[in-house]
């Protein structure tokens, strides 16, 4: 390959990873076409998308812009990125690789622009489980002032409603 088909290469993997800071890197190896089209389709309409690159020169590429990958340019090398986060691009790809546990084998998993095992990015929360565990930790302080408000409030109300009948009980035999 010329330098100059090299060059048009990596320009084209530039313009196609700018921006990109969640990705899953993948080894496809024995897939048949009709497979391979279905998965493709399917992670289509999810908003994930595959590129089979040249191992040097995505390498230089992702360094470039600033996506450090040490373990994934050994063998022929595939990159799933796009969804709605990390963890939900993982959650896609391992039910992917389940179903053909044979032939899809993940070798790493980058987030935010490091990268992470294919493991962790498994057990990180999605964008929405993330902000509705930060909401739930912001109302927690309010939850527990409104108990703390409450609670003796009730416990007072209580204690009057008590002895507003035990006056009635000893008003009414009296008459």
């Amino acid at each position: 390959m010329s330098k100059y088909i090299k060059q048009m290469e990596m320009d084209s993997l530039k313009k196609t990873f700018q921006g990109v800071r969640d990705l899953v890197v993948l080894n496809v190896v024995g897939l048949n076409a009709v497979a391979d089209n279905q998965i493709r389709h399917g992670l289509r309409k999810k908003g994930i998308r595959l590129k089979v690159v040249k191992n040097s020169l995505a390498r230089r590429v992702f360094d470039d812009l600033g996506l450090r990958l040490e373990k994934a340019w050994e063998g022929p090398t595939t990159v799933a990125w796009g969804g709605s986060s990390i963890a939900g691009l993982s959650k896609e790809i391992d039910g992917i690789r389940k179903k053909h546990d044979k032939s899809i084998k993940v070798k790493s998993a980058v987030a935010d622009g490091q990268e992470i095992g294919f493991d962790l990015a498994l057990t990180m929360p999605t964008r929405e489980e993330a902000i509705a565990q930060v909401v739930s930790l912001m109302l927690s302080p309010a939850r527990n002032l409104a108990a703390a408000l409450l609670g003796p409030a009730s416990q007072l109300a209580s204690q009057l409603k008590t002895l507003g009948d035990k006056k009635e009980e000893m008003a009414a035999p009296a008459a």
